[in-house]
């Protein structure tokens, strides 16, 4: 995955900010504080950054949405910022470790990565240390070392290449040779790598008998974080239709995850992706959905969202929305009580051909197949394909994006049918033979025509 420029917005933010600092310079001092205390001008380091020779580091920093975070570091005091030259970003970074740092859900880790490479202090080289190690904070909540060897000045791993490289009055630049990464960041990647969060809900088998008293073996106790003996439905709100009384979740009280700040990111992530603002409205505001999948989250269970995009949100009518229900219903039959992800998916309708997923509007299934090197859902008009896959993936919840609401084959058909037209019946008369028809002829002409039914 390539890293792609956007001088447009870049020089647009240069002249915003020139124009604000122009703004700000005919007020009063005072005035200008109750403005924004911490507002930086045309000058200021953050907006060289911008319009450097740095351009791959100066995007990352806009998709990592922290040009705000900078512009309130920049004015509370100076910074000093390490910049990686775009070789260093472009082709001696791991392609994987790329994907991994613009996927959506890995936000904060690009983050992380970003604020490591900022000083809250102004380093220059008269005040570089000497041989002898210095460590400084970072806005990532890190420490860097920085020092000197073989007359060459390092922090870290890398080594400066180009010193002074921007100076500003609230800032200077430093250009380094090669990408710093924090062990925290480090440490996400290679568990995402190695899958070591992720913990599929394995299918519990028949049960096992002593043969010794001939009675049920008792369970074993299921340890704190373990996934839930019991099925995902006995854990749900009762709902029309949907589920009987609920049942106490494993655990009781205890909450072995945060599963309310993980819809809350889920969430964050749909919009940020962009295209699924509908979606994310029907969870939020038209139903209690979010805060369900929190509670389930919370008592251990997982949950795979197949999640319609706004153009196929946009084709639902106004009748499939208005009935009671109507929107928690569509919605959880797109909730599947399994954590699957694009690839476990496709290596399943590719082994097997056809795969049924229970959903959770009970007890209708969601069917699979392989389409066009995809995975294709649910059958004739209404079916979708997987055409956003992973835009969110914790271990817990996983978000696929497919291209089409989603309805069981019942109200499929039934919603088809109200789409072809009616055709009409035309009743025709049945025709008299000849044989009746000169009866009818003789006994009209002795006038007894009207005592037979079939000659009026």
């Amino acid at each position: 995955m390539d890293f792609q420029i956007c001088d447009v917005r870049k020089r647009f933010f240069v002249v915003f900010v020139a124009i604000l600092a122009g703004i700000s310079s005919a007020l009063p001092e005072n005035q200008v504080q109750k403005m924004n205390p911490g507002q930086i001008n045309s000058n200021s380091v953050l907006v060289a950054l911008l319009d450097s020779h740095y351009t791959i580091l100066s995007e990352l920093v806009e998709k990592a949405l922290l040009l705000q975070t900078l512009e309130e570091a920049v004015g509370k005091h100076n910074v000093t910022i390490f910049a990686p030259r775009n070789e260093a970003l472009e082709r001696d970074l791991d392609p994987e470790f790329k994907r991994f740092l613009l996927e959506p859900g890995n936000l904060r880790s690009l983050q992380s990565l970003i604020l490591f490479h900022v000083i809250p202090g102004r380093i220059s080289v008269d005040n570089w240390p000497g041989s002898k190690a210095r460590l400084h904070d970072t806005l990532a909540s890190d420490q860097v070392s920085v020092f000197s060897k073989d007359s060459a000045k390092r922090i870290d791993l890398a080594t400066v290449i180009h010193p002074n490289a921007v100076v500003r009055p609230d800032g200077v630049i430093h250009g380094i040779e090669r990408l710093l990464i924090p062990r925290s960041v480090q440490e996400d990647f290679n568990r995402r790598r190695s899958l070591e969060e992720i913990s599929a809900v394995l299918p519990e088998a028949s049960p096992e008998v002593d043969p010794r008293t001939n009675r049920l073996k008792k369970p074993a106790p299921v340890p704190v974080g373990a996934p839930p003996k019991l099925p995902v439905y006995y854990a749900m709100a009762p709902g029309p239709d949907l589920a009987p009384a609920p049942a106490p979740g494993p655990g009781g009280a205890k909450r072995w995850f945060d599963g309310d700040s993980q819809v809350k990111d889920f969430i964050h992530t749909l919009l940020h992706y962009g295209g699924y603002n509908e979606m994310a409205d029907i969870l939020v505001n038209l139903t209690s959905l979010a805060t369900e999948m929190g509670r389930l989250v919370s008592e251990g269970y997982v949950l795979t969202v197949l999640a319609p995009n706004d153009e196929a949100m946009a084709k639902l009518t106004t009748d499939q929305l208005s009935e009671p229900g109507a929107p928690e219903q569509i919605m959880y039959y797109h909730l599947v009580p399994e954590y699957q992800t694009e690839e476990s998916m496709y290596n399943a309708v590719r082994r097997f051909g056809r795969i049924a997923y229970d959903t959770l509007r009970i007890p209708h299934k969601v069917v699979a197949r392989e389409a066009d090197g995809s995975v294709k859902f649910g059958h004739g008009e209404s079916a979708a394909y997987l055409v956003d896959p992973d835009i969110y993936t914790d271990g817990r919840i996983s978000v696929q994006g497919v291209d089409a609401v989603l309805f069981p084959p019942e109200e499929a058909r039934t919603t088809e049918t109200e789409k072809k037209p009616v055709e009409r019946k035309v009743v025709t008369a049945p025709r008299r033979g000849k044989l009746l028809e000169v009866t009818c002829w003789m006994l009209g002409a002795v006038g007894q025509g009207s005592h037979l039914s079939s000659c009026e």
